[in-house]
């Protein structure tokens, strides 16, 4: 009688840093431990961002021996690492290119936090936002459906003068973004999460494309995690996380990407809604966040997605830029990684049909390309955790295997997206 085999040990908790180099095989300029996290003591396995002169270029996953120096252990990691690209990757590439002069000051900016019952991870996140480089922004937080008067408390007794305090009593992700958005002042809105540091320089880079380039609607920016410390954080980082990768790109509708034929409706590999800035006008032009997405809504999720098609749709360019780097706390628990897991799947599926119900005029531009675009998130979720090897956190399909379960879990949430987006338009009314 054959025995079923044991399976897999639990990913063992992982260190994060930051490790920033004077060229890919130069000095170390500095080493430290990500923004948030606990101190580097001993031994033992450490996730690193790799910077090159201060501009994110890779991360790297190390063993380090009890004993050894850190820094010496991820630097040959990280040498090596950027030796293989070559040349002519985008590593050495944004170490030998000189910060180009902006056409101008980075445009007035508000930054938007939505939050609900936070207050803890909120003040965290609010000390990284108002240490930001940026000359000329606004912080607003939009209390979404408080059931206490904790973060009012917070915001108006110990950022009183420094953060503006609005309360928003209909829940909803969507529906909070677009109630800051229309209190805010900025020429630019930047939105980011209440479970997030900011980099110093986050809003500057997320914010200077729009001086550039005035047909630009939307940029996100990097989202790399500020702890992986659970078997869940270290899953969910290890296949694909929040991170879109260190190359720049930008995404013109009047040039669609030939590698992407289903563009724009993969809108998950635009950005993620913790790190993302609209030009105001460009975001009213499109009509806003669909109020029947994201969570809070019986939707789970989507706002984000929906936002950045609609903005494309409306002729404007997205620029996703990896300067912009935001540290993200994820979720820790198992059940939080099923929920997300679910979220993620309905997400996708509710904003794709919140696009069809909204503008019926792309009805034959998604259909043609639904099936494939289905197939594809499909076959994304079933896959993972295949490729054998290595790796390190945030690759796909590497370094852990992904569960099958949370792999079901994101297809019954794809399955559910539709029926979710029309009961949240049927609780709040067709907008």
């Amino acid at each position: 009688m054959s025995s079923r085999p044991a399976p897999p040990p639990p990913p063992r908790p992982l260190s994060v840093a930051e490790l920033d180099l004077d060229a890919s095989g130069g000095s170390v300029l500095s080493f430290r431990p990500a923004p948030g996290g606990p101190p580097l003591v001993g031994g033992g396995a450490v996730y690193a961002l790799v910077r090159l002169r201060g501009r994110p270029a890779a991360t790297v996953v190390g063993n380090v021996p009890e004993g050894q120096d850190p820094a010496e252990v991820l630097t040959a990691l990280a040498r090596e690492r950027l030796a293989a690209a070559g040349p002519g990757s985008d590593a050495e590439r944004l170490a030998a290119r000189r910060r180009p002069l902006p056409a101008g000051p980075p445009p007035r900016t508000s930054v938007i936090v939505a939050t609900r019952e936070r207050p803890g991870s909120l003040a965290r996140a609010l000390d990284s936002l108002l240490a930001q480089d940026h000359p000329d922004h606004e912080l607003i937080v939009v209390d979404n459906a408080p059931r206490t008067t904790d973060t009012r408390d917070l915001v108006t007794k110990e950022y009183a003068g420094r953060v503006r305090y609005v309360r928003e009593d209909a829940p909803g992700l969507a529906v909070a973004h677009n109630t800051g958005a229309a209190a805010a002042d900025g020429d630019v809105l930047a939105f980011t999460d209440d479970d997030v540091i900011a980099d110093p320089h986050w809003l500057t880079a997320l914010t200077e494309p729009f001086t550039a380039d005035p047909g630009l609607g939307c940029a996100t920016g990097l989202i790399l995690p500020a702890r992986l410390a659970t078997p869940a954080q270290i899953l969910l980082e290890a296949h694909g996380g929040f991170a879109k990768g260190f190359a720049p790109r930008l995404y013109d509708p009047a040039e669609p990407p030939a590698d992407e034929p289903l563009f724009p409706f993969t809108a998950g590999s635009f950005g993620s809604g913790a790190n993302m800035a609209f030009r105001a006008g460009a975001l009213r032009k499109a009509g806003g966040f669909d109020p029947a997405t994201g969570t809070g809504t019986p939707a789970k999720g989507g706002d984000d997605l929906y936002a950045f098609v609609a903005v494309l749709t409306a002729g404007f360019r997205l620029r996703y830029t990896p300067e912009a780097l935001v540290w993200h706390h994820h979720r820790e628990t198992w059940q939080d990684l099923r929920n997300q897991a679910y979220g993620y799947g309905a997400g996708l599926t509710a904003y794709l049909t919140a696009t069809l119900v909204r503008s019926p005029r792309l009805l034959p531009a998604l259909l043609a390309r639904l099936p494939r675009g289905l197939a594809h998130a499909r076959a994304m979720t079933a896959s993972r955790g295949q490729t054998p090897g290595g790796g390190v956190p945030g690759e796909h399909g590497t370094h852990h295997p992904w569960p099958r379960g949370l792999s079901r879990r994101e297809r019954r949430g794809m399955l559910y997206g539709p029926i979710g987006y029309l009961a949240a338009r049927t609780r709040g009314g067709a907008r």
